[in-house]
């Protein structure tokens, strides 16, 4: 009786409702509608014979819903009516992945599926070949949909128009970065055949997923009307590679297929189509979050103790190396030496991990090292490298500041370890990759736990020596060759610098990688100075601080990123790659062509690591050659949001990323983040 209560009196304000929208459209008339409604198009000026997206942007009164395309046991989705000049044609909307909102208990139960906060279905309109430059498209469309709150539903309309005018296609970076926030919010293709099986008033649906892959609140939104009891809990279970997910049979029965988004983790979701067939009962539901999360985190602690010893931490080492080489010191010193370099390194990576969840959820495509995509900040990491690489060389010395020493009670062990996680960045070591994929899906809490994770790991070595007294007994003894060991520690912290100049003539070019080394050579003549009044004992001046603000800030200021023309294609086509693209991926598979596409970027050490001993190498240019392998080189150096999306899709949230498509394979083979030559050449004529 509760749910028949709840249709009547949905039908009474359906009614009702009518009468008043009919009201609304009369000219003149003005009314309050309960969900803000704005058509959005990617580009004004859609070029003929494309496609342009259109956004339905809506937004809810706070305690009001709409529907989604199945909107469960009531209500209706919006009906579109488009009025579009001849030739343009629209699409079926695409719709984000829903919330489930569950009225009354018990056999009552009502399960809706709606959108509670703003919500943004994409539209694509095909725009006909041959229309001359300047042609203008009128688009209307008059839209109807019910919106409701727990107690109460009202139905509404809107008159929504659009004036587009035949031009070039091109999209302003503003709203190229809004609609890639919307996109980020629709569900992806699954990329496999699930299976579901009816037994009796049991549904069970199994579905192809990778026992490694991250899943939080599971659940499955079907599109195909009445195959499943929307009411029915849903049980989600993990068995190998595969989800189980056992439900109420629907009340239409039926035995073709049922399309449907399963939701992955907040507001992400994967769409797929199951066809009827045998589903074997698992018998323990294991996984879920917590399972998920305790695995992430130990690959984040994994590979953050990894980096300690790959390339891009390696000058940093130097620094612990210093710091831990005083040797003799007592217990408590020690110890509050490994808190404070920890503490530093936290710092850093969970203040990194939080700004790229902010990024995401602002719907940017930003990984791992995303602040390495800006020329200004490697321009400032380059001249802090070089005052490095010249205290090393014992040209001045840091003066700790004594805020330092209050905070962390340990001198300088809290910046170093805030220098060896900034420093540590650009590189995603082994077991790192699958690690921060994770936080793409995992609630916002548990993605800082990853990082944090990471965090501990890349400074577990130091936080071991001073809680271990073994390890500490076993360290050198002080002594002169300190002094030695130190200068020696110049040459790779110079190299560093070199590398960073490199990254930044790559994202600024050679007059941006001038400028840069102009800085360098500013900031080294300041600290010139300062160490010539340290031999004589005074203090540095505090011009000298002005001094070292100002040359940095100048060259920060004076960089701009460098265009990217031709010339990065006519290279890559020298050495028989190709700029990889969704589009030429897809055409080489369509020939039956092997394809090996990677990921990198400039300040990607890792990556060019790879480039060099593995996919650079003789040996594997001629298996490829031979085998008729096509290379694609994905470039995310300046954070192309289209890689971006396209790296995020394979859950990984940076580079590097290398996939190998076998003839006729549906899915790519995912390689490990260290190649060696060997590997890629068995790839290629297996």
């Amino acid at each position: 009786m509760r749910r028949f209560g709840f249709v009547l009196v949905t039908l009474f304000w359906l009614m009702l409702g009518l009468t008043g929208a009919a009201r609304a459209q009369v000219p003149g008339a003005t009314g309050p509608r309960h969900i803000a409604i704005t058509l959005i198009a990617e580009t004004q000026k859609p070029a003929a014979g494309s496609r342009v997206t259109i956004a339905y942007d809506a937004v809810p009164e706070k305690g009001w819903h709409g529907y989604w395309q199945n909107p469960g046991d009531a209500g209706f989705p919006a009906k579109l009516q488009w009025t579009l000049p001849a030739g343009v044609t629209a699409g079926a909307p695409r719709y984000p992945v829903p919330t489930t909102l569950l009225i009354g208990d018990g056999a009552d139960a009502l399960m809706n599926y709606v959108f509670e906060e703003r919500f943004t279905p994409l539209i694509d309109l095909s725009i006909p070949a041959g229309l001359a430059p300047g042609t203008r498209l009128p688009v209307r469309l008059k839209a109807s949909y019910l919106v409701c709150t727990n107690e109460i539903c009202v139905p509404e309309k809107a008159e929504l128009a659009l004036d587009l005018v035949v031009g070039d296609g091109a999209v302003d970076p503003a709203r190229r970065a809004q609609f890639d926030a919307f996109r980020r919010a629709l569900p992806r293709p699954l990329g496999g055949s699930a299976i579901y099986q009816l037994s009796g008033q049991t549904l069970r649906l199994a579905i192809p997923y990778p026992a490694a892959a991250p899943l939080a609140d599971a659940y499955f939104f079907p599109v195909t009307p009445n195959r499943l009891a929307y009411s029915a809990p849903q049980r989600v279970m993990r068995d190998g590679d595969r989800l189980v997910i056992e439900t109420g049979a629907g009340r239409s029965g039926g035995s073709g297929a049922i399309s449907g988004v399963l939701r992955i983790g907040h507001a992400s979701g994967l769409m797929l189509t199951a066809t009827p067939g045998a589903v074997a009962p698992v018998a323990d539901g294991g996984g879920g979050l917590w399972s998920t999360l305790l695995l992430a985190l130990g690959g984040a602690v994994l590979g953050g103790l990894i980096l300690n010893v790959m390339p891009c931490v390696f000058p940093i080492l130097s620094l612990k190396a210093l710091t831990l080489a005083k040797g003799n010191v007592g217990a408590r010193e020690a110890q509050l030496d490994s808190l404070a370099y920890t503490a530093g390194v936290l710092l850093v990576i969970v203040g990194l991990g939080a700004a790229v969840l902010a990024l995401r959820a602002a719907g940017v495509a930003a990984g791992w090292a995303f602040q390495l995509q800006s020329p200004q900040f490697v321009a400032v990491l380059l001249l802090l490298v070089v005052a490095l690489a010249l205290n090393l060389a014992g040209l001045f010395e840091i003066p700790t500041p004594r805020f330092v020493d209050r905070a962390s009670g340990a001198g300088g062990a809290f910046a170093t370890g805030a220098l060896a996680a900034v420093i540590a960045t650009p590189c995603t070591g082994p077991f790192m990759g699958a690690a921060l994929g994770a936080t793409l899906v995992l609630p916002w809490p548990a993605g800082l736990a990853i990082f944090a994770g990471l965090g501990l790991g890349l400074a577990l070595p130091f936080l071991a020596i001073g809680f271990v007294p073994a390890l500490r007994r076993a360290l050198p003894r002080p002594g002169a060759w300190m002094a030695t060991f130190r200068h020696l520690l110049a040459v790779p912290m110079g190299l560093t610098a070199v590398w960073l100049a490199w990254v930044l003539g790559g994202e600024a070019g050679v007059d941006g990688m001038t400028i840069g080394l102009i800085g360098a050579v500013g900031v080294a003549a300041v600290l010139f100075v300062v160490g010539r009044r340290q031999h004589r004992g005074l203090a540095a001046h505090w011009l000298s601080l002005v001094a070292l603000i100002a040359a940095t800030g100048a060259t920060a200021y004076a960089i701009r990123p460098a265009p990217k023309g031709a010339g990065a294609a006519a290279a890559l086509a020298a050495e028989n790659k190709a700029a990889f693209s969704e589009e030429k991926l897809a055409e080489a598979r369509a020939k039956g062509q092997p394809v090996f596409a990677y990921f990198t970027a400039d300040w990607c050490l890792t990556c060019k690591v790879n480039e060099r001993v593995a996919i650079d190498t003789d040996q594997v240019k001629a298996a490829f050659a031979k085998h008729n392998v096509a290379v694609m080189v994905g470039d995310w150096t300046d954070g192309d949001p289209r890689l971006g999306r396209f790296i995020e899709a394979h859950n990984r949230a940076g580079v590097p990323l290398y996939l190998f498509y076998r003839p006729g394979a549906k899915e790519p083979e995912v390689l490990p983040q260290v190649l060696t030559p060997a590997m890629l050449s068995e790839l290629a004529g297996g």
